[in-house]
């Protein structure tokens, strides 16, 4: 039985102009007796009524039944209403006795209809149903629904059973007519529509670039219409290629449609949770502080005595470091500090965008004074824009000079409180704990006066502070919560890892079920190992997690890591269009001396579009922390007399930092000078072929010195240019006299090979000396 409708006895008798009874005996004959007239009936009972009324042969039963009925019914008639052949019994009500003697004289009339009636079943075996009206439709359509795949199987078994059909009679014509005259109404507001919709302009949604094709597609345009309309306008472009907003936006206009600009919802809006907390939402935390300074110069030996100090005691073991970072209590109020390796993973943090400390301590030996070091890690804090607090340690040792150190300070800018400056300078000594109290409470105080704050009550967002693979847990994250909470059990997405938090320890070792702003934690969980520096987010939708990190591996594979650098060549069509308002340089020379002149003859070349700002100078090689400096500030390194190392030439070429060696400070100013101005012009590039080690040499009379050299990689050629490198500064550069193998000249030696090298007019060169080859090609314009 269909559980949607319910069919009862009276209903099936009405719908085939039959009374309940006869449904009942049909019922009774070959199912079983229904208890009355509002049974509903199951599809079996249904399967033999239809079956049993639809089939030909079961007329005649239905008729024999008709006639036993119609007597019955006829007496009921005659009792309600009297004949017209007796008027004169209508005027007058009859007497008890003629009452009762009229039923008497009815009953033998029964008896003889009876008897007479199977004589006069062949007149009455036809049912005439033309004057009951059946609603076949009705019936149609609950047969259907009703009867079932096992009652549609019975009937293909049996050849089918067809529907009942009526004959048309006047109310149906008349249906008939009446959906006639609907449809053509129906037809005639559609095609009313149509032509409304014809002249309306079409809606076109319009992303920030589109391709031609598609521009046509969507506003329902060939593409020949739009390529001609695209010429009228000045716009040579074909069916692939692409355009603006701005000139699909004039093109759709002019072709008379309706513009609006699409706003492409990616994975990631979708998945991260971005919105901006209100200031009802934000609570106070802790200040993240990183410690900084030149190698010896006491960072290890602070650390560890703020970790011994401020920690409670009477843990198991003591204090064991778990983790890159840690948390402190001074005076009620939390610190956290970053256990990190100096400047270096500093800038690779900010490298990827993730700005992670609050407060740097800059530590500078009282004995020593501020070294190159030292200034690196003031170039940096200040390229990250955050306040320095500078920690003058080694007060106990015999010749600390703090007031030196000041003076030197105020050097780079950083000038002390008590002499009218805003740098927060603190006498201390890592050893005795002198004056470490006093550091501590600058730092809560100078986190009061940033007013740091953060919405614990959201998914968490953080930063990767170092991640490694260990073999018994897999690979394993050290993360700074920065805004939400970071809960057991969350899904999170750090670059291309995607895991859930299995297992969280805080930097004492104990397990944690969850962690806020500004607290560190070890996590286990991860898919994959992420990068330190990676932004993690806390979310919700697995599946999409892992399908912004394939699409985040993608990206990176299609760009290579590509970022947006300052180069000589685009350095003025950037000033024009007013994307650079400073230009940022690092310059590294040989000597001292040589690098303060380079960097003010460079400063001096800032006018009222640009700013020059040598934001780090140093002596020594170009290595990779320049590089990262350069990368993360969008800076040009600018080297006199100095080559770069292995690794800061890979880093610069993956980075795309541009790096510019000089050996004539005049050049390297003109040069800058000009494409300031927009006039550089370079019709030659030097293109390096390769370098070899210096393993021996040979003096050789009226020949002069002889180097016996590996080729380390690329090729050597003869009749290239050579510079002579020694610690990666150059101490000569001129042209190769001769190249030999054995006993004879030869055109190159490739990489592995060994060979006999003379430099023209220099014979001072020593064992391991690189001699760095390089020809200098035309730029094609």
């Amino acid at each position: 039985m269909s559980a949607l409708v319910k069919y009862r006895v009276h209903e099936v008798a009405k719908d085939f102009g039959l009374t309940s009874k006869v449904i009942t005996e049909i019922l009774t004959k070959y199912a079983t007796t229904p208890k009355n007239h509002m049974q509903v009936l199951e599809d079996r009972e249904l399967d033999i009524i239809f079956e049993y009324l639809t089939s030909t042969n079961q007329m005649e039963s239905i008729a024999d039944v008709f006639a036993d009925t119609a007597p019955k019914e006829k007496e009921k008639k005659q009792e309600a209403k009297p004949s017209a052949a007796e008027p004169e019994k209508q005027a007058g009500a009859p007497s008890p006795a003629a009452q009762s003697g009229e039923k008497q004289a009815q009953q033998p009339q029964k008896k003889e209809e009876k008897q007479r009636q199977p004589k006069a079943q062949p007149q009455k075996r036809v049912i005439d149903t033309s004057g009951v009206t059946i609603n076949i439709e009705k019936y149609n359509e609950r047969f259907e629904d009703m009867a079932g795949d096992r009652t549609r199987k019975n009937q293909s078994a049996r050849g089918g059973k067809e529907k009942i059909k009526q004959k048309p009679g006047r109310q149906q014509q008349n249906q008939a007519q009446s959906n006639k005259r609907r449809q053509e109404e129906r037809d005639r507001m559609q095609r009313l529509q149509f032509e409304i919709a014809k002249k309306a302009p079409v809606k076109v949604q319009i992303p920030d670039e589109i391709n031609v094709g598609e521009l046509a597609a969507r506003m329902k345009k060939t593409g020949a219409e739009v390529v001609k309309t695209l010429m009228k306008n000045g716009v040579m472009a074909s069916l692939s290629d692409v355009i603006d907003f701005d000139t699909a936006a004039i093109i759709a206009e002019e072709m008379g449609c309706k513009v609006e600009r699409e706003v492409i919802v990616t994975i990631e809006e979708k998945l991260i949770d971005d919105t901006a907390d209100t200031e009802e939402e934000l609570l106070p935390r802790a200040p993240v502080v990183v410690v900084m300074g030149h190698v010896d110069h006491g960072k290890t030996s602070l650390l560890d005595y703020i970790r011994k100090a401020h920690v409670a005691s009477g843990e198991a073991g003591g204090i064991t470091q778990h983790i890159g970072a840690y948390t402190v209590k001074v005076n009620g109020s939390n610190v956290t500090f970053l256990d990190t390796p100096g400047h270096e993973a500093f800038t690779s943090m900010r490298a990827r965008g993730a700005m992670v400390t609050d407060i740097a301590i800059l530590v500078v030996a009282a004995d020593d004074g501020i070294m190159p070091q030292t200034v690196e890690s003031i170039n940096h804090a200040k390229a990250a824009k955050i306040p320095i607090v500078v920690a003058i340690n080694k007060m106990d040792v015999h010749g600390a000079n703090p007031e030196r150190i000041k003076q030197q300070l105020t050097e780079y800018d950083l000038v002390p409180e008590e002499w009218g400056g805003e740098t927060i300078v603190c006498p201390i000594s890592a050893k005795t704990g002198q004056g470490v109290d006093s550091l501590l409470e600058n730092l809560v105080l100078l986190a009061e006066v940033q007013e740091l704050k953060a919405n614990p009550n959201r998914a968490a967002k953080g930063t990767v502070i170092e991640a490694r693979l260990d073999k018994g847990r897999g690979p394993i994250m050290t993360v700074l919560v920065q805004n939400g909470t970071l809960r057991q059990g969350d899904i999170i997405i750090a670059g291309t890892a995607v895991g859930r938090v299995r297992t969280m320890l805080n930097d004492k070792g104990e397990r944690v079920t969850e962690a806020g702003p500004s607290i560190p934690v070890e996590i286990a969980g991860m898919s994959e190992v992420p990068g330190a520096g990676d932004v993690f987010n806390s979310v919700k939708d697995e599946r999409m997690a892992r399908m912004l990190a394939e699409q985040r591996k993608e990206e990176q594979k299609n760009s290579g890591n590509v970022h947006k650098k300052v180069s000589l060549e685009d350095l003025f069509a950037q000033i024009q269009e007013g994307e650079l308002k400073e230009l940022p340089i690092i310059v590294k020379a040989d000597v001292q001396g040589s690098a303060e002149a380079v960097k003010a003859s460079l400063e001096k070349l800032t006018n009222d579009e640009v700013r020059v700002k040598v934001i780090h100078s140093a002596v020594g090689a170009i290595n990779e922390s320049d590089v990262m400096l350069a990368t993360t500030s969008g800076a040009i390194i600018v080297g006199f007399n100095v080559r770069p190392d292995s690794a800061a030439k890979d880093s610069a070429a993956r980075n795309r930092v541009d790096m510019r060696m000089y050996r004539v400070i005049y050049d390297c100013i003109n040069e800058i000078e000009d494409a300031m101005k927009g006039m550089l012009a370079p019709k030659f590039r030097e293109n390096i072929i390769g370098h070899a080690e210096v393993r021996e040499t040979y003096k050789v009379s009226k020949v002069g010195t002889v180097c016996g050299c590996y080729v380390q990689d690329g090729k050597i050629q003869r009749g290239c240019s050579v510079r002579v490198l020694r610690d990666n500064v150059v101490i000569h550069e001129g042209e190769l006299a001769s190249l030999r193998r054995f006993k004879d000249d030869v055109r190159e030696v490739a990489t592995g090979y060994e060979c006999g090298m003379q430099i023209e007019k220099f014979n001072d060169v020593k064992i391991g000396d690189v001699i760095e080859c390089f020809v200098m090609e035309e730029i094609k314009a």
